[in-house]
């Protein structure tokens, strides 16, 4: 004896419906990694005195934000090394960024060269015959996705970028960003 079929029922279409919705937004509201690179690096002020060279820079970073909230941060320090060493820093100022978009800022910098002279010299100046200088960056932000009016979600963004650029021009020839999410639970 065959099975007798179903007749088609609107409170199970308007469940299938609402669940089908639900995991589709639970699917696309799962936080994403925001997106950080490097644009360019342009000097504002370059000074020769005893101790060495000191420069200061802009740092133009191209912001992605590709979850479906805006996200809230706090200021943050960007901690600039040459072959390990410290050479100097860059502030980014609290703020925020609304859902799905990008943007460019620009981050001021400062950097010593009283490091790069006194434990790098010879890297340093086989970099620039070669016109190849690695830099790494490394920075975490934090801050606050609000979803509602209720609830905020906090968050930490980790951020490495090891940038190849020309030590003459500084114009920059390659780069290798990674960005790491750690999410808390607790608000």
């Amino acid at each position: 004896m065959a099975p007798k079929p179903r007749q088609w029922s609107w409170p199970s279409a308007a469940v299938g419906a609402i669940i089908g919705a639900t995991t589709a937004a639970l699917v696309s509201a799962k936080p994403l990694d925001p997106t950080f690179e490097l644009i360019s690096i342009d000097i504002t002020s370059f000074k020769l005195n005893l101790t060495g060279i000191d420069a200061e820079l802009i740092i133009t970073v191209h912001l992605n934000n590709p979850n479906i909230v805006s996200v809230n941060y706090n200021s943050a320090t960007m901690s600039i090394s040459y072959d390990g060493s410290t050479l100097g820093s860059a502030q980014l100022e609290a703020g925020s960024q609304p859902a799905r978009t990008c943007r460019v800022i620009r981050l001021p910098a400062r950097l010593s060269g009283l490091e790069l002279l006194a434990h790098h010299k010879a890297r340093f100046m086989a970099d620039v015959a070669k016109r190849e200088m690695l830099i790494d960056a490394r920075v975490d932000v934090d801050g606050a996705a609000r979803v509602g009016l209720w609830w905020e979600h906090r968050f930490r963004v980790h951020v490495e970028s090891r940038v190849l650029v020309d030590p003459v021009f500084l114009d920059v020839i390659e780069q290798d960003n990674k960005s790491e999410m750690e999410l808390f639970v607790t608000n």
